[in-house]
């Protein structure tokens, strides 16, 4: 490694301090060179500015400076369909981020929540670039470390990248929520897409004592992340510490709204909520609906010919033709919900909503998940304090 890589190292680590990583985590980080697993053209996506192309070809010290920044960097768009390449410009919005390095950040406290330890074997689901698990090969021996990835194309190049780098974990391609059953039993589940339920097959796979840190992405508001504990009777348990989002795995994406398929289904309604004090819950509220209706949600501003609104989307991820938005205009007394579908899911995300308010407004902290071979649940406070249907 270069001097002048270390530099950047350092810089990129003083950066993310906030994170309070061990010192085994921030070793890996110092020791894999971030910039082997980043393609010459890449999406650089902070979370608080527009995304912008980096080309190391055309703008080098740009790319560079952006590889040891604190932010993703998306590597793919729709599946694959859509090339980096191209003239994206005005075009973003109408794609979908399929495949990234995700910011150092986020990668140094999934990790935290994994705490790997010497001799432990681990499953890593979604492989992406493969520094993920470059870090998990210097932190365990690649022999220790098995990781999936559902795209065949990333595969290669995530492949490609890890022995280029000189590490040589054992790399799968297929769906993630399979795990690999010839490789058991893992010790740590380190899962690198969103994911809205957890697949029974990790906790099957695990030994007694194993963890898997996830994001769980349910799509209602913010995301969470996930700390899962593996007990002797095939159960596990956990609690959603902090913030996490990521790219949803592909088997669990949500289906698209689709328009009203008959005057039937469409609704025209009022409220007199304003649609704001739910899409600006705090993280504690947004798990609770989630967990309690299984919907997902979106929220936009905007100004039209009348002025400035708000809307909000609230949807049925299972059912396309069941989603209901909700428009909150200034000087208003009463605001306009458009429902489309026999569901009422405005209805059932404001209850929802009241419900938490009801049970002390409790934060995300408080929340949990039980994982069961028949069910999985959240609960609050306590694994007998259930808030959510079992869902198969």
């Amino acid at each position: 490694m270069t001097d002048a890589t270390a530099t950047e190292i350092d810089r990129l680590i003083g950066e993310i301090a906030f994170v309070n990583a061990p010192e085994a985590v921030i070793g890996a980080l110092r020791a894999v060179a971030r910039h082997r697993f980043i393609p010459a053209l890449g999406l650089a996506a902070p979370l608080d500015a527009p995304p912008y192309l980096i080309d190391r070809d055309a703008a080098p010290e740009d790319w560079r400076k952006a590889v040891y920044s604190d932010v993703s960097i998306v590597t793919q768009l729709d599946d694959g369909a859509t090339d980096l390449g191209g003239n994206l410009a005005g075009n973003l919005g109408e794609t979908d981020y399929t495949s990234s390095a995700s910011a150092p950040s986020a990668v140094a406290d999934l990790l935290t929540l994994l705490d790997p330890l010497p001799g432990h074997r681990v499953l890593e689901v979604g492989t992406g670039t493969g520094w993920t698990a470059a870090l998990l090969s210097h932190l365990l021996g690649e022999t220790r470390v098995t990781s999936i990835e559902v795209d065949a194309s990333v595969a290669r190049t995530a492949a490609k990248n890890l022995g280029d780098a000189g590490f040589q974990p054992h790399l799968i391609v297929g769906d993630g929520a399979d795990g690999c059953a010839e490789r058991v039993p893992f010790d740590r589940v380190h899962v690198t897409c969103g994911i809205r339920r957890v697949p029974y097959a990790w906790v099957e796979q695990c030994r007694p004592g194993a963890v898997i840190a996830a994001p769980w992405c349910p799509g209602f508001g913010t995301d969470h992340a996930l700390r899962l504990v593996v007990t002797r009777d095939g159960t596990a348990h956990g609690r959603f510490p902090r913030f996490a989002s990521y790219m949803i795995m592909r088997s669990q994406r949500p289906l698209a709204d689709q328009p009203a398929r008959d005057d039937a289904d469409k609704h025209h309604l009022t409220t007199t909520i304003d649609p704001r004090t739910i899409a600006w819950a705090p993280p504690g509220a947004d798990l609770a609906i989630a967990a309690t209706t299984g919907l997902t949600s979106n929220t936009a501003g905007d100004t039209d010919e009348a002025g400035d609104l708000h809307r909000l989307w609230v949807s049925d991820p299972t059912a396309p033709h069941s989603w209901a938005a909700a428009v909150w205009r200034p000087h208003t007394d009463e605001y306009q919900v458009y429902q489309v579908g026999d569901r009422p899911v405005w209805e059932e995300t404001v209850e929802a909503y009241f419900r938490w308010i009801s049970l002390g407004e409790p934060d995300r902290e408080r929340f949990g998940m039980t994982i069961t071979p028949e069910a999985q649940h959240i609960w609050l406070d306590h694994p007998d304090h259930v808030i959510s249907p079992e869902r198969p």
